[in-house]
């Protein structure tokens, strides 16, 4: 937790995509993350770099009484360390977070990122991820405003019909 609780902080002073935007100190991130492990529709994934918590990311899937949206879940709260920057750890992160949300069935992995986060932006739209809209007043940092993209992109199932059968672009009935 401690090392989980370091590397949120030092992300966050760096301006990495936590949402805070000042650091929280560690009493106040291991109860936050105490209570995202609390939330069913909550999973915290974690980066290591030599054994070491560097980072993590939150898949968060829909409640159960939203059967119209169960395909789809959200990506969010996703950082590595600026110390542990360099190493291919978030595209491994993101890549791990698309391959658990497919194997619950999620169909559509979505995410929002401030506009001024270029290298998540850089990262999300060269792993696939499709940007269908930005909000000009998206958050606010450090007395500005600023906007946020949003992103999607369609994941395919480790067996079964494909998205695009699912969602009725085409491809073979089945």
């Amino acid at each position: 937790m401690a090392e989980l609780c370091e590397a949120t902080d030092a992300a966050i002073i760096e301006g990495g995509g936590f949402g805070w935007v000042e650091p929280q100190g560690r009493a106040a991130l291991e109860r936050h993350f105490r209570g995202v492990l609390l939330v069913p529709e909550r999973e915290l994934l974690v980066a290591r770099l030599d054994g070491h918590v560097a980072g993590s990311v939150q898949l968060v899937r829909p409640p159960r009484h939203n059967e119209a949206q169960a395909f789809g879940a959200t990506l969010t709260h996703a950082y590595i360390a600026p110390y542990a920057r360099g190493h291919g750890l978030a595209r491994l992160m993101i890549q791990r977070v698309e391959e658990r949300a497919a194997a619950l069935g999620h169909r559509v992995l979505n995410l929002d990122v401030r506009e001024t986060q270029t290298t998540a932006i850089l990262l999300f739209e060269a792993l696939g991820y499709v940007r269908w809209g930005t909000h000009p007043a998206y958050a606010r940092v450090r007395g500005q405003t600023v906007a946020g993209h949003y992103y999607y992109k369609l994941l395919e199932p480790g067996r079964g019909r494909s998205t695009e059968q699912v969602m009725g672009r085409g491809g073979e009935a089945g």
